[in-house]
């Protein structure tokens, strides 16, 4: 038989807002997983992807094994899925697998649904590539901060009334429908919220970025002479038009939640969530899709009109945005994030130094395991010899195959598992 299980060399991409260097988990990761590779400390690391992505297929490291990349080999094997992922996926991995490590933040963006995104794909095909959903999880690996859905009602209402700028911007009929919409009306509510976003979205670029500038320079005046600048997000908003000057999306941090996670906490971005991500280190997983609807914060094409139409306008606190992880019944040292979508679910396996050896169990789906710190030799019936693991360390597992983990560390183990329980 070919091996079933095997290490794989990862892709990373430099994209400009990653971490430089090794200030970059992504970096550090790579690094610690290839003692060969060489970290420019003046590079990006933005993303490490674990899957079969086109623009990121991992390579497998099994000489034994004739396919190159994982795609090949699913390909060529597609049984390795599980039966139930291989019929529901059309002989797919169903998940992409990734690190992040954001220093400057990404764009204000929300993923369409299957529904959207096969008319969207059908439209524009050079800027929505396929037909399917995007739905993604972030699951933090360093203190990570994004934004994630429309903040409640009572917290934008406070901005429009300490923010004139961003009053002027949305006009004085849109801002009143806002303050009169009552809460034992939600769909009044979202649609009030609806016109104030869209009309923030749409407005003209000179007059935008006039105010924009204003807000900047009040803020600054403000902060310089010592005063509280949190009734307008002031320090947020400096940081940000100081990565991205002139852009709307400075202004979408009055209309949208920041969450900030702790270490393993986690955040869901199902379909139509507006979200951007502002900085940290996480492991994020997603569908197999590139479709991405942008509306600032960002010099790649943006589609304004489709963003406004999609998005998910009921408000929500922050801390509802954070998903949470259930401990395992079967095994104490696994802690699952399973979202209410098919395409994957993560498991964050911790394993204290106590336990010197540990089996990571068999399962009726293909996966991914991502090392994150410890180290081990791992052994399977379903491997061509022993692996060595250690932090950076890739592996991916057929299903219905185990590995047998003999730890060497003495302060245990950190592992991520992406699969996917249908």
């Amino acid at each position: 038989f070919p091996p079933a299980v095997f290490p794989l060399s990862c892709v990373v991409q430099n994209y400009a807002w990653g971490k430089v260097g090794l200030e970059s988990e992504v970096a550090k990761l790579v690094a610690s997983g290839d003692p060969l590779v060489q970290i420019q400390p003046d590079q990006p690391y933005a993303e490490l992807w674990m899957g079969t992505h086109p623009r990121g297929d991992a390579l497998i490291q099994d000489n034994r094994i004739p396919q190159k990349t994982l795609g090949q080999w699913i390909s060529d094997n597609p049984a390795c899925l599980g039966a139930k992922v291989k019929d529901a996926f059309q002989g797919q991995l169903p998940f992409l697998f990734k690190v992040l490590s954001v220093n400057t933040t990404l764009s204000v963006q929300a993923h369409p649904n299957k529904e959207l995104a096969a008319k969207l794909h059908a439209q524009f095909p050079e800027h929505y590539p396929d037909a399917n959903h995007k739905p993604e999880m972030a699951i933090a690996l360093t203190p990570f901060e994004g934004m994630c859905g429309f903040r409640p009602v009572e917290e934008i209402v406070s901005f429009l009334q300490n923010v004139p700028e961003l009053r002027a911007l949305i006009g004085e009929v849109a801002a009143e429908q806002l303050e009169r919409s009552g809460s034992d009306d939600p769909r009044g509510v979202s649609a009030a919220l609806r016109v104030c976003f869209t009309r923030l979205m749409k407005s003209e670029k000179k007059f935008f970025v006039d105010q924009l500038n204003m807000l900047v320079k009040r803020i600054s005046q403000e902060a310089a002479e010592g005063k509280d600048t949190s009734g307008s997000n002031g320090d947020l908003l400096l940081r940000l038009h100081s990565q991205h000057p002139g852009d709307i999306g400075c202004f979408t941090i009055y209309f949208l939640n920041v969450v900030r996670l702790e270490p393993g906490e986690a955040m869901f971005l199902g379909a139509n969530e507006p979200h951007a991500y502002l900085h940290g280190d996480c492991v994020e997983i997603m569908a197999c899709s590139d479709n991405t609807v942008r509306a600032g914060l960002t010099p790649k094409f943006i589609d304004v009109l489709t963003l406004c139409e999609m998005l998910n306008y009921t408000p929500a606190p922050s801390s509802s945005k954070i998903f949470p992880a259930a401990q395992s019944q079967l095994d104490p040292n696994v802690y699952l994030y399973d979202p209410p979508v098919p395409d994957f679910t993560v498991m964050r396996i911790e394993i204290p130094a106590s336990i010197k050896l540990y089996l990571i169990s068999a399962m009726d789906s293909a996966s991914i395991l991502l090392v994150i710190q410890g180290t081990a030799v791992g052994t399977s019936t379903a491997a061509a010899s022993e692996m060595s693991l250690h932090r950076g360390s890739v592996l991916f597992i057929s299903a219905n195959e185990s590995i047998s983990l003999h730890l060497s560390s003495p302060d245990g183990m950190l592992l991520f598992r992406a699969c996917c329980l249908l």
